[in-house]
């Protein structure tokens, strides 16, 4: 992927799910989705359910896709409130608005704020690659998080 594709990744995870930014309509049943167009680029990501999820991030130039991320996580604490829910993913949120250029797609490889500390691993680049997250609250695990995506050949 290009520096401007990186570039304008980044700058859609802060406009949509990451930033806070403002769902768009529900292209599936019950799902989450957040859009995010600039020039000729086109983010589109979308994700089902709540303490247990999956979910896909694309990116277009014009109509045609050319890299994608998957993902499927879940909240693995037992002793959870809607609290702790909102607390969890504003953090996990926060993370993501860190992202780093080499990895633009979640957060950095450790981060810690507070009670919650985040760890990810990333094999590979982001022309390729699958990783794993983990958020604790107080170094008990309690969300994780498997990825993987990569370039779009037509």
């Amino acid at each position: 992927m290009d520096k401007n594709a990186v570039d304008f990744l980044l700058r859609a995870n802060k406009a949509a799910y990451a930033g806070k930014g403002a769902e768009a309509y529900s292209s599936r049943p019950s799902s989450h989705d957040f859009h995010y167009e600039d020039g000729t680029l086109k983010y589109i990501d979308t994700y089902l359910g709540r303490t247990k999820f999956s979910g896909e991030t694309a990116l277009w130039e014009g109509d045609a896709p050319f890299w994608s991320i998957n993902y499927v996580g879940r909240i693995v604490s037992d002793n959870f409130s809607d609290d702790f829910l909102r607390e969890t993913y504003d953090f996990l949120k926060e993370v993501l608005l860190l992202a780093p250029k080499e990895y633009p797609y979640r957060g950095p490889s450790e981060y810690a704020n507070g009670d919650y500390s985040y760890k990810c691993t990333v094999k590979g680049d982001i022309d390729w690659f699958y990783g794993y997250e983990q958020i604790f609250f107080r170094d008990e695990m309690v969300f994780e998080c498997a990825f993987h995506g990569g370039d779009i050949a037509q």
